[in-house]
């Protein structure tokens, strides 16, 4: 990072003309081309003129606070439509874009606030306004300026140096490391560099603030580029954070070396490698399994010298207007790159393994250490997802309703999809409290990648250290073919253990249930107890145990079931499951299994 501009730099380097925000007017004419050339393109641009139109028809935003997210939903909607309107407008001309465009323009600028208690609101609908101002710049009379700097200025910018100035009280966000930071100094941000002629002094120190708190956030990148707070977040912060430092090259010519922060350039990895071979992610934390925020794929993708970030961002599902105006044409393929099917990602302790990057039936895995304290995190130290043969076998449940009571403080761990048991991981000696240490972190011990045995070992000793003396997982992927999950517990004194895997698959058991045989349409999938012998299986409903919380509201998982392992009055103990996907739909022999189980500190 380098030093803080002065408002007399900021205002001698500030572009004079318009736009100047994440684009210039050339990039609206090379749109015009694209879409005449390029298939993909085209259909993107179809495909966002038809929701445009739609919106034409419909009523602008009224300002409805709600209980969790406030104002935002509202603000998403202003700014998605904003972003449509005036590419539309840009494009193709006339009337009737702009027209709509300034209704909801005018009627955000009179909303009594852009509820500053909830910032995120602010954030984003400042960032919509400041889009609106500098896109459609001479489309606007001066009159209409006015009214949009002027709501910039008073209801983003001004309630924005209070946070920065009152950190405590007003903007716990400023010197937060997580995605909030990320979101409301890059929206702040846009706004501050689309009036600034307007208000110098105002919009200098709002980006004189901006750049000394995103710092906190994006070290967080460091070391590889992974995000604590799951895929889904990943999406959101660093769509924001990237927002910012284009408008700041665009606008003022440079980013002031927060493009250089360390593991910046490498976080287009992990969405790439955090993703199944169908497109499902490994959604720790509160994420669904697909990530919704994708378009500075293609920004970091030119930034970086990075197709392969481009080919991510080609296989998008809903489209955003800046994906046409920072369109790459030339994607490359992981294969192509010379990408290594296994990755590890130091900080938040992340690790996934695959077997191809072509094959959508490909073998993938996910699996996690990570830190309890992150925002958005669960009580997921040690658990794994699954693909394979095209099925997710092994899965994660996701948040819950962020409208339950208690969801973000300490009632937290009282939801199912949030403790340890609604996870793929161990429970020992269960009960109401949390059932892992909800301040502990669990780092990966050692992580190997080859062409016959790829494996990682996660030390969990922090998560259950008021039971046990050492907890150990390991994770093996064998021959590409086969997935190995092996515990090692050495507690305090006998205690009671579960191991989980939740899925969507039918379950059949042995008759001597040490076999699972889990199906999914023609798809098969055998679990095979190998250690210790009296282990069995069990097949139960995701439902909490009988001494754990069961509050009210919180999700019923009706189509999930659990495969478990229970034992009990066990001091020491090696657990040890195969995962073996299974060609052909008849239930067979199961390939024999030639590997001598070791302990892990021999792996």
């Amino acid at each position: 990072m380098q030093a803080i501009p002065s408002q007399e730099f900021l205002a001698a380097h500030l572009k004079k003309t318009h736009p100047r925000l994440l684009v210039t007017a050339e990039d609206f004419a090379r749109v015009k081309k694209l879409i005449r050339e390029n298939d993909l393109a085209r259909r993107w641009y179809d495909k966002l003129r038809r929701e445009a139109r739609e919106v034409l028809g419909e009523l602008p935003c009224r300002y409805r606070p709600q209980k969790s997210e406030g104002l935002l939903e509202v603000s998403r909607t202003v700014l998605r439509r904003v972003y449509l309107l005036a590419l539309l407008q840009r494009v193709e001309g006339g009337s009737r874009y702009v027209h709509r465009l300034w209704q909801e323009l005018d009627a955000a600028a009179r909303f009594p606030d852009w509820h500053p208690g909830h910032f995120l609101d602010t954030g984003e609908m400042t960032h919509a306004l400041a889009i609106a101002y500098d896109w459609l710049y001479d489309c606007w009379s001066p009159e209409q300026r006015a009214v949009l700097a002027r709501a910039i200025r008073d209801k983003g910018l001004k309630p924005a140096l209070k946070a920065y100035q009152r950190a405590e009280k007003d903007g716990w966000w400023v010197k937060s490391p997580y995605n909030w930071n990320q979101v409301c100094n890059g929206g702040i941000g846009l706004g501050a560099l689309a009036v600034f002629e307007d208000s110098p002094e105002l919009a200098a120190a709002v980006l004189q603030e901006a750049l000394r708190s995103l710092p906190r956030a994006m070290g967080k990148f460091a070391p590889d580029g992974g995000c604590y707070e799951g895929p889904a977040y990943w999406g959101y912060a660093t769509f924001y954070n990237t927002l910012f430092l284009a408008a700041l090259e665009t606008a003022v010519g440079r980013n002031f070396g927060l493009a250089e922060m360390p593991g910046y350039a490498a976080t287009g990895f992990f969405p790439l490698y955090v993703t199944g071979p169908r497109d499902r992610t490994f959604n720790y934390a509160d994420a669904d399994e697909h990530i919704h925020w994708t378009t500075q794929m293609f920004w970091l993708a030119r930034k970086f010298r990075q197709p392969v970030f481009a080919w991510y961002a080609h296989r998008l599902t809903r489209v955003h207007p800046l994906d046409l105006l920072w369109f790459e044409t030339q994607g490359q393929r992981p294969q192509e790159a010379g990408l290594p099917l296994d990755r590890y990602f130091r900080g938040v302790e992340v690790a996934t393994f695959r077997s191809s990057w072509a094959d959508p039936r490909a073998l993938f895995v996910g699996f996690k250490g990570g830190d309890n304290r992150a925002a958005h995190s669960h009580l997921d130290l040690g658990s794994f997802v699954l693909d394979a043969q095209g099925v997710r076998w092994a899965l994660d449940l996701g948040g819950d309703d962020y409208d339950l009571p208690g969801y973000f403080d300490q009632d937290r761990w009282n939801y199912y999809r949030l403790r340890a048991e609604g996870h793929n991981t161990l429970v020992i000696n269960p009960g109401p409290g949390p059932d892992q240490d909800p301040d502990a972190a669990a780092a990966l011990i050692r992580f190997l990648s080859g062409p016959d045995r790829s494996l990682a070992i996660v030390d969990l000793t922090p998560a259950y250290a008021r039971q046990a003396k050492r907890v150990w997982r390991g994770l093996a992927l064998l021959n590409r073919q086969q997935v190995l999950v092996q515990d090692e517990i050495l507690a305090e004194k006998p205690a009671e253990y579960w191991w989980a895997m939740h899925t969507t698959a039918e379950v059949c058991l042995s008759e001597d249930k040490k076999t699972a045989h889990l199906s999914h349409g023609k798809a098969r999938l055998a679990a095979r107890i190998l250690s210790p012998r009296e282990a069995v299986f069990k097949h139960l409903p995701a439902r909490p145990f009988p001494l754990s919380p069961h509050p009210q509201g919180q999700a019923a998982n009706g189509a999930v079931s659990k495969l478990a392992i229970h034992l009990e009055k066990v001091q020491d103990l090696r657990l040890v499951v195969l995962l073996q996907p299974l060609p052909g739909e008849e239930r067979g022999p199961l390939p024999f299994f030639e590997e001598k189980i070791v302990p892990l500190s021999q792996w």
